[in-house]
Formats: C-alpha cells, structure tokens, sequence
C-alpha cells in the first residue's frame, strides 16, 4: 500500500528487537508491516483487529509503526502492569535504539485522569469541609490520618523533583486516602485561578502530551475522550488499543454510574455554606431529597429493575430535580474572583449528582438500572449501565479515528467475529489484508489478522478435561472435585496456579489441598497483597497459589513456577448479574442468540485469559487442568475449546499425572 516504506520498517524493528534483547519473529514483522498499512489508508478507512499470542512481542508489533507516522498516535491499555511495561521498559529502549533514523519521531508522554495525580491545592491549603476536619482531628493518632500525611509528604518530594505525581508512584495507599490528596475534574479549581498551577501535575502532564507525538493513556480516558465528548487528550489520527478484549468492559466501567443516600446527604451539607437563596433552602430540599432516597432503596429488592417502582422513581425525580434548583442556586463565578476550593468542589459534586439522578431517573432503554446488596463497609447503591456500548464506539470512535485493536485473544470460536460486533464492527465490513476496495461512506471496513504464537503448544502443553467429574452445582466444590485438585497439585509438586469461580472455592480448595499436603506451601488470595503472592509463588516452586479475576488475567510467572494451571469450572457469569443478564435478554430478543452472544463470548475470553497463564516462554512446559466436564460434553465446548491455544487435548486422569510428575522431577 502507498505510504508505507517497508524497508525502513523492517530495519527500525530490526533495531528495536536487537536493543531489547530479542529475536527475529514473523509474526511480529507481519504484525507491524500491517499496523503500518492501517495508519496510512486513506482517510483513516481501515480499522485493524490483529491477535498476537502471547511472545509475538505485539508491543513493538505496534510501537514501531506508530514512532513512523506522520501524525499522533495514541496508545490505549487496559491495565496498569502493561502501561508500566510500555513506559519503563519498552518505550525508553525503543526510543534509545532509534533515535536519529529519519522519518522516527521519539517523544512520547503518559496521560491520565486528573485524579490521578496528586492536587497541590488540597494538599496545601486543604478543603473546607467536614472531611478536611476529619483528617486534622486524625492526623495525630489515626490511621487514615497517618497515611494521608505521608502522601502530602511524598507529593511535594514530587513536586520539588518535578516528578509525575501519579497515583501509581505513590505509596502503598487505599482509594479512601487517595481521595484526600486528589480532586476530579469538576472539583479543580483551572490552571489560571489555582495558585499552584504552574506546578500542576496533571497540567505538566498535559502541556508534555501536547508536546508529543506518542501517547499512552488508558481505555477509561480514550472513552471519556472519544465517546462522551470530553475533551482529554490532544487531536489524535491513530489509536492502537492494546489489550482490546478488555475494551467493552473498560469503557462499560468508564460509562456506569453511582448513587446512594448518604452521598447525596454530603453533597447537601457541603454546599450549605455557600448557598443563600431569597426562595427557600435548596441544600436542605437535596438533604430532605436524600431521606426520601434512602426510604426507596429499603424497600426496594436488591437486583435489576425491569420496572423501576414508584417510590423509588418519585424519590430519584426529587434529588434530579434538588441538585438542579441547588447547582443554579450557587454564586455566578466572576473572572476576577479568587478561587475557592470548597465552593469549587461543593459546585462539581452538586452538578455531578444531578447528571447522575437525571439519567436514573428517565430510565432509558439504552441504560440498565439496578440495586447493590449492602455490605459492612458499603451501603446499597444504585447503579446505572449502558446495556451495549458498540453503538457509541463505532459513532464516536471508529468514524472518526483510524483504530487498531489488539490482543492475544480476540478470535473467541475461532474467529473474530465475537470481539468485533462487540465494539461496533460489522462481519459484512471484513475486507481482505492489502483490500483497497471502495466501500459505502458509512461503512468502517477491517481487517483482522492472525499472526500466531512463536510457541508450539501442542508440544509445549496438554489440555486436560476431566470428564469424569459431575457437573459443577450451585453449591460450590465437592468432594470429588477438591480430590482431583488434591491429586493434580500432588502429581505436580506445587507449582500449581488456581483459577476459580469465586473467592469461597478458592479459599475452600487451598484450606483441603493444605490439609492433605501440608509438605507444600499453598497461598490464597487474600492472604496478602498480590504482588507479595506472587513473589512467594515465583520464589519456591513447591508452592501454589489458588485466587480469581485478578489472577485469570493479571499475573506473569514463566517457568518452572507454574506447570499446572487448574480453573474449577466455565467461568459463565452469574445469572444473577444485572448488566448481562440484561445484555442476554436483549440479544434474545433482538433474534439471536443471548446465551452465546452474552454468557458463552464472556466465559471463552476468560478461559482463553487463563489458559494463557501456562505458556509464557519457549521453554514452558505444563497442563491446564478445567475440571468441568461441559467442555467436552455440552454443545457450546467446541465453540470455548476453539478460543484456546491449540493444546494437545486429554480426558484420561492417568495419563495427566504422569505427565506432571515427569514434568516435576518426582516419582510415582
């Protein structure tokens, strides 16, 4: 295709592999010589969904082509691991190994949501209210107070280093006291009116993304960015979305919205300082909007509402319609006014709350709408969804920006299909690698392209079902699947990943595996922080580690460490859960298939995540145990079996033990 100097591609990466320490691989030259037509058709007409399996090194796969574009590209990850990776790895090399080639523009920068970096105001000067009085009165002995201490302490080491002041780089902290040393978006004062906005973190961030023609970001900020229109990132030509099986959940995640009770108390209390009215008290009708609140939610039932009831829809008619009377009621701010953080802050939570109780409150079919279960530490929140996000996407991204999406799993069955309807691609749309094809204006033609693994999978790994095992029931693990986990770890010797269903079945198979081996070191999520798990598990091979979502996708151990990968059952989501229940609905009743459209594509794309724990370098060797029989027996197995790498495939417990104690060293 016209634009792209092959040559010059070839010969960048060629560097780049070299300076990281790697190797010459065809998928990853496939993989970037197609990024590259991507971003140069015409008009930004062809979208690119490419799977790079797991040591494809998909990161240069995609870093290389975008330093040669001739306009901005943004990066996009799901996950902090993969954004570190980039940035103080990756990136710093590939820049290095580079630099000076003509036509390769090096500068790239990081760019976050506000809130995530430290706000020097409300570090400095504090916030007038009863959660700044909080804070003074625990400063002395508590706890919270401790810990906010040391992150004002740690953001103005920041600040005099001109560091990031990310949230990420700070020290170990909970949400509750990141909270303390950050504001969001509509809680900042602006550059011009703050007095610390020349140090501003998150403006340096900005003003150095401005500056760049490379930057990483992540799926939340490109889909508050793109789809609700906020502007958040400089004008972009190009978005590479890494880790894009993860897209729909992100930025479902980025669209979904809270409301409880006392929240909407707090808000009131707030603003009572800063509100005089000649018409009444409108932050004593949101207080009063609140009660009426919490009367609807204790009587309403925990779940989705297919019809929301009337008191609750008449109480959140009376918070949309407080917060709005209270938002107008607050002093017009004047150019030449000085700043003030708490009337700032009271505005933005003000206005914030009565976007929220305005979209609860028309109940659009396009949204879900439902009830949380109150914990110890959480009230019952109501929570609010867009029931699909593909329609969006495809308006407010793809025809707009050219955009290429990958992943290690984005052919769920065997294709891709599943993954791009989900983001708002048509099948009708595919068009060949090398197409130049004119199609209708509307239309966001693609191209999706395997390039494979380096890795041999039938030789390196075994997947085994054990068929003999009753189907899994609502009670959770029994006997006989907590003795074939028992006799799998045994045969293995440790080095045994657990992935299961839920926190219970995690905790109930190490407590039994403990009891029957106490000669091994079996760790349960949980017990410690995760990257504290993990250093255990890396560290003694005689160990397992058994937890859920966080390990399914989050966890990196090459190796001898984990030989054995067990997942308890399909990972189908709950009946119960609001959003997908709803999505499965409505997929019935537009005429298709809800169950393999919703529940099937969401339990292919975890087993594939987990499954791909096992095999993370050439030298790997191990099994992947699913202790679900459905795999192999159920009509739908042969469509999860299809999303996994091409394992050589088993039923016979025998022949698995043997393979995993050869594997281990030890004898039977």
């Amino acid at each position: 295709m016209p634009g792209v100097d092959h040559e010059a591609l070839r010969a960048t990466l060629a560097a780049a592999v070299e300076a990281l320490g790697g190797s010459e691989r065809l998928g990853q030259i496939a993989m970037a010589e197609a990024v590259a037509e991507s971003m140069a058709a015409p008009s930004g007409r062809r979208h690119l969904l490419v799977q790079a399996g797991t040591g494809t090194g998909k990161s240069l796969g995609y870093l290389v082509p975008a330093l040669h574009h001739n306009k901005r590209v943004v990066v996009a990850t799901a996950t902090l691991a993969l954004q570190h990776q980039l940035v103080e790895r990756d990136l710093p090399r590939l820049t290095k190994a580079v630099e000076g080639r003509t036509g390769v523009d090096t500068s790239y920068a990081v760019l976050k949501g506000r809130s995530n970096y430290a706000c020097l105001h409300r570090i400095r000067e504090g916030v007038p209210d009863e959660q700044g009085e909080l804070i003074k009165a625990e400063a002395a002995l508590g706890a919270l107070g401790k810990k906010v201490l040391a992150l004002r302490e740690w953001a103005e080491g920041e600040a005099k280093a001109e560091g990031t002041g990310e949230k990420d780089a700070a020290p170990r902290h909970t949400d509750r006291e990141w909270r303390q040393v950050s504001v969001t978006a509509r809680e900042c004062l602006g550059a011009t009116k703050c007095p610390f906005g020349e140090e501003c973190f998150a403006e340096r961030a900005r003003e150095k993304a401005h500056r760049s023609h490379l930057i990483v970001t992540n799926h939340s900020l490109l889909a508050i960015d793109a789809i609700e229109g906020v502007p958040m990132i400089p004008d972009y030509d190009v978005v590479v979305i890494d880790e894009a099986h993860e897209l729909t959940a992100r930025v479902t995640q980025a669209a979904t919205d809270e409301l409880w009770a006392s929240e909407v108390e707090r808000a009131a209390r707030r603003s009572a300082r800063h509100v005089k009215s000649d018409s009444g008290d409108p932050a004593g009708d949101l207080e009063d909007a609140a009660g009426a609140l919490r009367a609807a939610i204790g009587e309403a039932r925990p779940g989705r509402f297919d019809a929301v009831p009337d008191d609750l829809a008449d109480a959140l008619s009376l918070v949309r319609d407080a917060a709005r009377a209270l938002a107008s009621a607050f002093p017009k701010a004047d150019a030449s006014d000085e700043a003030d953080a708490g009337l700032t802050q009271a505005k933005g939570n003000v206005q914030e709350l009565f976007a929220t109780a305005d979209r609860m409150a028309a109940n659009a079919d396009s949204d879900v709408l439902w009830l949380t279960e109150g914990t110890d530490r959480l009230p019952p929140r109501l929570c609010i969804a867009p029931l699909q996000v593909w329609g969006p996407l495809r308006d407010m991204l793809l025809a707009d920006k050219t955009v290429v999406m990958t992943s290690a799993t984005l052919m769920l069955g065997g294709d891709f299909t599943s993954v791009a309807t989900s983001v708002g691609l048509k099948a009708s749309e595919r068009v060949p690698l090398g197409s130049v094809e004119e199609m209708e204006d509307d239309a966001e033609p693609w191209v999706g392209l395997d390039v494979g693994s380096p890795f041999d999978y039938g030789k390196q790994s075994i997947l085994y079902v054990a068929r003999h095992l009753p189907q899994p029931g609502r009670d959770g693990l029994g006997t006989a699947q907590l003795d074939e986990i028992t006799e799998l770890v045994d045969a293995a010797d440790g080095r045994t990943l657990g992935l299961f269903s839920s926190r219970r079945a995690a905790e109930t198979a190490a407590d039994y595996v403990r009891e029957k081996l106490p000669h091994l070191t079996t760790l349960a999520q949980g017990d410690a922080q995760l990257p504290e798990l993990a250093r255990q598990f890396v560290e003694d091979p005689h160990t397992c580690l058994f937890g859920t979502l966080g390990l399914w996708q989050g966890l990196d151990v090459p190796g001898d460490t984990c030989q054995l990968v067990i997942i308890d059952r399909i990972p189908f989501p709950r009946p119960d859960d609001p959003l997908m229940s709803a999505r499965q609905k409505a997929a019935d009743q537009a005429g298709g298939n809800g169950f393999m459209q919703v529940a099937a594509t969401h339990a292919a794309l975890l087993l594939a995540q987990g499954s791909g724990r096992l095999i993370r370098t050439h030298e790997d060797r191990g099994v992947v145990a699913v202790l679900d029989p459905r795999l192999v027996t159920a009509r739908y197995g042969s469509f999860l079996k299809a999303s996994l790498p091409p394992m050589w495939t088993t039923t016979d417990p025998a022949v698995v033990r043997k393979a995993l104690t050869r594997l281990s060293g030890t004898t039977e």
